[in-house]
């Protein structure tokens, strides 16, 4: 049993997009300690979306939301192109970023992915949705290439949500 297991009966977690921006992205990003340890370090080029779900579990009710940090992965090792591939297939971008606002001052923007099987240009489209945020930058400060991520998928009993926050300052993925 993983230490998320181990929250008080009837806990319940669902913070907004600002809360998991301006809270717990910025803390994780700064390295300082979160009150409540409940998202999981995930690398999720490494497992399928469909995966998430019991590894990333808080407690032991029945949930449709999970959350967890993941690093950013380079295409390119000295590219700044993004690398959104799985063993089984890729996340494709699609409209436009919108911003996420807090007290009217704009903290972060948000991505919308679709999950595709398979390989581009040939890929499957699926019913995954990934929400993918990152910081906003300071025009005088260091450049924050951290995002937050919410995936979700259309399914025949409801929506199941996958909430995960990114944390990529200059990560490079070492070789395997």
């Amino acid at each position: 049993m993983n230490t998320f297991s181990h929250v008080p009966p009837g806990f319940r977690f669902h913070p907004t997009d600002e809360e998991l921006v301006n809270y717990y992205l910025r803390k994780k990003i700064a390295s300082k300690k979160i009150d409540l340890d409940v998202i999981k370090d995930v690398d999720l080029y490494k497992i399928e979306p469909w995966d998430l779900q019991e590894l990333c579990r808080i407690g032991s009710e029945e949930q449709n939301e999970w959350y967890f940090f993941s690093h950013k992965d380079k295409k390119y090792p000295t590219g700044t192109r993004t690398n959104r591939a799985t063993k089984a297939g890729f996340w494709k971008a699609t409209g436009r970023d919108k911003p996420i606002y807090s007290r009217l001052s704009l903290i972060g923007m948000r991505k919308t992915l679709v999950f595709y099987k398979g390989r581009a240009p040939n890929g499957q489209k699926s019913d995954w949705i990934m929400h993918e945020y990152r910081l906003e930058t300071n025009e005088n400060g260091t450049p924050q290439v951290s995002i937050y991520v919410r995936i979700r998928s259309n399914l025949e009993m409801g929506v199941l949500n996958f909430v995960c926050v990114y944390n990529c300052l200059n990560f490079v993925r070492p070789e395997t």
